[in-house]
């Protein structure tokens, strides 16, 4: 409804009550935050159909938090809004311990900055300010109880330079049957931006990845936010983990099986060439991209270890120096004086890839965790994608589309 028209000099009528108003706002709004309201302000005539502020809570995935709800995740966000008028106070505490949190969107918005505990009740008090009044708000809650805690493992290390093919890795010690929950948990910042997507290789492990290698140069930050947050079946993350590592030099190691020779490419310039001997008939070497992890000065190669019996024809428990890891499934660059008159001519091994003591060590020294190494025209199969070194064998469109 309008204001009324009558008596003398109704032209000031408005500016006096818009006066009023304004001074009885600046009166109600002395909280923690001064509210904040637009630069532009409409006919002072519409102002008595002004209602207060609408206030709103929400808890994980924006779904409304009601009163005296029960198993909220403590590491999930809380979230006040205000519509019409801006929060001048917000409060969520547990036993005289208050939880931190930042106003933010013009006064509009309240979320936590720190995790809840686990098992506790907490009570939200919330008051927002606008031109038609003041709305206040209040919750009660209560955080859930885990039945089990999962530790995440980041691969790349912080502060780590790592090489153009390297994933970024997120490893659990408890199988995640809530995917999803973990994806969404995860926040991954590059600069130059970069689009990726995460794939499972196994119930434990999370990668995320370029469609193409890596610029040289890009850095990246990876910020692993599980802590309180339900993984599935009552697993719950115990802790939130974060990177930021750098990618050099742009690595590309060929080992081409038919010249038996590993040619190492450093910012496009051929550096280095070094015969080899690759995998036997009956052993062959996979084909495919594998991606340089663990280094050794020195290792013992156990067949058993991928489920060959050391007594059996194909079996061996052999001592080597220089080993450079290439897969999960035991394929290494490692030094065999054994088989230096084999390398660039015949292929001895079991499916390692043969060097010399020199050349073993000078690809030990000169290569970076995450450096892709292509093995082509052997007669052995294609790298499983999921071998835990073989995530570029997966193509881009089925990587893409993830498997959550």
């Amino acid at each position: 409804m309008g204001y009324p028209r009558g008596g003398t000099r109704g032209g000031r009528a408005p500016f006096v009550v818009l006066a009023a108003l304004i001074a009885m706002v600046g009166m109600l709004s002395s909280c923690t935050k001064s509210p904040t309201y637009p630069d532009t302000v409409s006919d002072s005539s519409q102002f008595a159909d002004l209602a207060a502020p609408a206030l709103t809570v929400t808890g994980l995935g924006e779904k409304a938090l009601k009163e005296n709800a029960i198993g909220v995740q403590p590491g999930a966000p809380v979230t006040v809004r205000a519509q019409q008028g801006s929060l001048t106070n917000v409060k969520v505490s547990s036993g005289g311990r208050e939880v931190p949190g930042q106003i933010t969107d013009n006064g509009s918005t309240w979320t936590n900055t720190a995790p809840m505990a686990f098992a506790s009740r907490y009570t939200l008090t919330a008051r927002a300010t606008g031109v038609g009044g003041q709305s206040d708000i209040q919750r009660s809650f209560t955080t859930s109880t885990a039945n089990n805690f999962t530790m995440p493992y980041l691969v790349p290390r912080n502060g780590e330079v790592v090489g153009v093919g390297q994933p970024i890795s997120v490893k659990f010690d408890e199988p995640i049957t809530n995917r999803k929950a973990v994806q969404d948990a995860i926040v991954i910042t590059t600069d130059p931006p970069v689009e990726g997507a995460f794939y499972w290789i196994s119930p434990q492990d999370l990668r995320w990845r370029p469609e193409k290698f890596w610029k040289s140069g890009t850095k990246v930050t990876v910020a692993v936010n599980v802590f309180g947050i339900d993984l599935g079946d009552g697993v719950y993350g115990q802790k939130n983990v974060k990177s930021t590592f750098r990618v050099g030099r742009q690595m590309l190691i060929t080992a081409d099986d038919r010249t038996k020779t590993v040619t190492f490419e450093r910012d496009g310039k051929v550096v280095r060439r070094m015969p080899t001997s690759m995998g036997k008939p009956g052993t062959p070497t996979d084909r495919g991209i594998y991606i340089v992890g663990d280094k050794h000065a020195h290792l013992v190669m156990d067949s058993s270890t991928y489920g060959v019996p050391i007594n059996s024809a194909d079996g061996y428990r052999t001592p080597v120096d220089y080993a450079t890891q290439m897969s999960y499934s035991g394929i290494y660059f490692h030094s065999a004086p054994w088989s230096v008159w084999a390398q660039g001519n015949t292929n001895t091994s079991h499916g390692c890839l043969n060097l010399s003591p020199a050349d073993a060590l000078w690809v030990m020294n000169n290569t970076l965790r995450g450096d892709p190494v292509t093995v082509k025209h052997t007669q052995g199969p294609m790298l499983s994608g999921t071998d835990g070194l073989g995530d570029w064998n997966i193509p881009w469109e089925r990587w893409k589309k993830g498997n959550a």
